[in-house]
C-alpha cells in the first residue's frame, strides 16, 4: 500500500486493522489479538465526559462527569463517551479533535473515541435525556414530527441531525425512542412518536434510514434505539429512573404492542439497542413468567427474546449506571438495580454480563470487570464477543481511518435552509384543538401576552401590559405536573398529576373576560384541557415549538397541520382507571388520537 496510513500503535508498520482496504470483520479480529485485558475492559464502557468551555478536554470532574478526560481514555482505556453541554459549534469540533488526539497519541492502539449524545434538536433541555444546542437547528420534539405523520419530514430530520453532529465529531446517537406513549403521566413522553403502534413503527424506521443509511459508514450516525423492549407502560406512570417508578405492567395484555417498534428497528439496521431500567411485574411470555429484575439485567429478555427470538445481531448498550450510584454535589440517585438492589456491584455486573450486555453505560468501575475476569466468574472469551460487536462499528463508521473533523466548517452550522426547515416543521406541527372563528391573527392587534417573548409579538403591533388594554390575549402554559427536587434529576422528569392548579382557569377567565383570549399548552404530557375549553376562543397543543414558530401557526404564516399524537383525558379519575399499556385507554377522552383541525 503506498497511500499514507495512520500508524495507530507507532510501529512503523501497516498493521491489518490500520489498512482501510480489508474487510471489517478481518480488522476487527486482527485488532482483538492485540488487545491487553484492561484495553478490552475498557471498550465495555460507556461513560460521560465533559468539554471545557475553552474546547479544551476536562481534566478533572465537572457537573456530571465522575473523572477527567485522560483518567478514563488514556488510564482506563474507555473510549465512548456521552458528551453533556457544549458551547459553539467551533469550539464543540475543537474539543472532539483534541479528544481523539489523546486517543491516537498516548494510547497503546490508537483505537479512536466515538463520541455520542443525547437528543439536541429541540428547546428543552433534561440533563438526563435531551439537550438544547443553540448552533444546531431547532426542530420539534418527535411527538410534533408523530403529529404530522409525514415520514419523509421525519427523514429530512434525521438527515439534519446526522449532517449536525458528524460536523462536530458526534458519530453515535442515544435515540431514536421507540417506546409507546401509553401511560398518560409518564415524563418521557415528549421523546416518544406517540401512542400508536404503526405510526411509531413508520417514523423510527424512517428516523434509522436517514441517521444510519442503508449500511453504517463513514457518513453515518450510528443509532441506539431505545428503550427496549419498551419502556411506556410505567406503573402509575412514574419513571424507571428513580426508585418509586421501578415497575412495569402490562394489565392490559399488549407486550406484543410495545415490542412492535423494535421488530421494525431491527429490520432497519439499529446499530445499538438500549434496554430501560425497569422490572417488568406479571409478565409471562411463551406461557412462563419473566423474572422480576430490571430489564437490562434480564436474561429471558436480552438473550432470550433480543438475541434469540428477534434475532439481533448488534450492540447492547445497557441505560446509565445500572451498577454504582450517582453522587452529585449533595444530590444522589441510587443505582437503578431494580429488583437486585441487595447484590453488591460486583454480583450486578456479573449479572448484567450473563444477561447479555455488551456496554455499561454511565460506568467507568472498569476495575471490577477485570476482577470478574481474573477470577473466573466471566471468561475473556466472553469479553471478546462483545468487544468485536463494539469494534465493528467503529470500524464501519471510518473512525480508524479518520476521526477528525473540519472546525471551520463545524463553526457555519447551522445552515440556513435547516433552521427555516425547522421552523417550518414547528409551525406545521402545532395542533389546533379549538378555533371558534378567532384564528388566523390578522391586522395589527393590542396584545396581551404571558409566557411568550414581547419580541416575537411584537409583529402583531402594540404589546400592551394589561388585558383590560387589550384586543387579543396569548397565552402560553406548560402542561401541569408535581414538581419533585430530591433526587439527583428528578426536577427534570415531569410526573405526577396533569390537572392544572384551581387558581388558573380562574386567572384566565379574568383575562378572556377583557379581550379574547389564545391559549397554547406545551404538551410533554398529555395535560386535562376539560377547564380551558369553556374560555379560550382558541387553543392549540404544542411539542416543542418555539414562539415564533408558533405565531406562524397562529396567524396562519404556515397553517398549522399537527393531529394529536395521543388522547388528551378529561380527567385525572379516567386516567388512574386506565391501563397503563393499552393506547388510549382513558375513558371519554376529551381529545382522541388524531383530533386537530384547520384554520378556514
Amino acid at each position: 500500500m503506498t497511500a499514507p496510513y495512520r500508524d495507530l500503535n507507532a510501529n512503523g508498520v501497516l498493521d491489518p486493522y490500520e489498512d482501510p482496504t480489508l474487510p471489517i470483520g478481518e480488522r476487527v479480529s486482527d485488532l482483538l489479538a492485540r488487545l491487553s485485558l484492561p484495553e478490552k475492559a475498557g471498550l465495555m464502557f460507556h461513560t460521560v465526559i465533559e468539554a471545557g468551555s475553552d474546547g479544551a478536554p476536562l481534566e478533572g470532574p465537572g457537573m456530571i462527569s465522575k473523572s477527567g478526560t485522560r483518567d478514563v481514555l488514556v488510564g482506563k482505556g474507555i473510549n465512548h463517551f456521552n458528551v453533556h453541554a457544549l458551547g459553539d459549534a467551533r469550539t464543540a469540533a475543537r474539543w472532539h479533535n483534541a479528544v481523539q488526539r489523546i486517543a491516537e497519541t498516548e494510547t497503546p492502539h490508537g483505537i479512536p473515541v466515538t463520541i455520542s449524545s443525547d437528543p439536541r434538536h429541540s428547546a428543552q433541555t433534561n440533563a438526563g435525556a435531551s439537550w438544547s444546542t443553540t448552533f444546531f437547528s431547532a426542530w420539534p420534539d418527535p411527538l410534533g414530527l408523530a403529529a404530522l405523520r409525514d415520514r419523509d419530514l421525519v427523514r429530512r430530520f434525521a438527515d439534519t441531525v446526522r449532517r449536525e453532529y458528524r460536523a462536530v465529531g458526534i458519530r453515535a446517537a442515544l435515540h431514536p425512542s421507540a417506546d409507546l406513549a401509553t401511560e398518560p403521566r409518564w415524563a418521557r413522553q415528549r421523546e416518544t412518536f406517540g401512542q400508536d403502534p404503526e405510526l411509531v413503527e413508520t417514523l423510527v424506521s424512517a428516523y434509522l434510514a436517514a441517521l444510519q443509511g442503508d449500511v453504517l459508514d463513514c457518513e453515518s450516525v450510528a443509532a441506539c434505539t431505545k428503550h427496549f423492549p419498551g419502556a411506556g407502560p410505567q406503573a402509575g406512570g412514574e419513571d424507571a429512573h428513580f426508585p418509586y417508578g421501578r415497575d412495569q405492567v402490562y394489565p392490559g395484555g399488549r407486550f406484543a404492542d410495545h415490542l412492535s417498534p423494535f421488530r421494525a428497528a431491527i429490520r432497519a439496521g439499529t446499530a445499538v439497542i438500549m434496554p430501560y431500567y425497569g422490572r417488568p411485574v406479571g409478565l409471562t411470555l411463551n406461557g412462563e413468567p419473566v423474572e422480576e429484575v430490571g430489564f437490562g439485567y434480564n436474561e429471558r429478555i436480552i438473550s432470550g427474546l433480543l438475541r434469540g427470538e428477534l434475532g439481533y445481531q448488534g450492540v447492547v448498550l445497557s441505560d446509565w449506571e445500572l451498577i454504582s450510584d450517582n453522587q452529585v454535589g449533595d444530590r444522589v440517585l441510587p443505582a437503578r438495580a431494580w429488583g437486585v438492589e441487595d447484590l453488591d456491584p460486583l454480583d450486578r455486573m456479573e449479572q448484567l454480563i450473563d444477561a447479555g450486555i455488551d456496554q455499561f453505560g454511565g460506568e467507568e468501575c472498569t476495575d471490577l470487570l477485570l476482577d470478574l475476569v481474573r477470577h473466573r466468574r466471566v471468561t475473556e472469551e466472553r469479553l471478546d464477543e462483545s468487544v468485536r460487536r463494539l469494534l465493528a462499528v467503529k470500524f464501519a463508521l471510518g473512525l480508524f481511518d479518520d476521526p477528525y473533523v473540519d472546525e471551520d466548517a463545524a463553526a457555519t452550522l447551522p445552515a440556513a435552509e435547516d433552521v427555516a426547515a425547522g421552523r417550518v416543521a414547528q409551525a406545521r406541527s402545532t395542533v389546533l384543538l379549538h378555533n371558534d372563528g378567532l384564528l388566523p391573527v390578522t391586522g395589527s392587534r393590542r396584545v396581551y401576552l404571558e409566557g411568550l417573548d414581547p419580541r416575537a409579538a411584537g409583529r402583531l403591533g402594540q404589546v400592551v401590559g394589561d388585558p383590560a388594554d387589550a384586543d387579543l390575549a396569548l397565552v402560553r402554559l406548560g402542561a401541569p405536573f408535581d414538581p419533585r427536587d430530591d433526587l439527583f434529576l428528578e426536577a427534570f422528569f415531569h410526573a405526577g398529576s396533569l390537572e392544572f392548579p384551581p387558581g388558573l382557569p380562574v386567572r384566565l377567565a379574568r383575562i378572556a373576560a377583557c379581550c379574547p383570549l389564545v391559549v397554547d399548552v406545551e404538551l410533554d404530557r398529555p395535560a386535562v384541557l376539560t377547564p380551558l375549553l369553556g374560555m379560550a376562543r382558541a387553543l392549540t397543543g404544542t411539542f416543542g415549538v418555539g414562539d415564533d414558530a408558533w405565531l406562524d401557526a397562529v396567524t396562519g404564516v404556515t397553517p398549522p397541520q399537527g393531529r394529536l399524537p395521543f388522547d388528551l383525558p378529561r380527567s385525572m379519575a379516567s386516567v388512574r382507571g386506565s391501563h397503563e399499556d393499552v393506547p388510549g385507554d382513558t375513558a371519554d377522552p376529551l381529545f382522541v388520537f388524531g383530533d386537530g383541525v384547520s384554520l378556514p
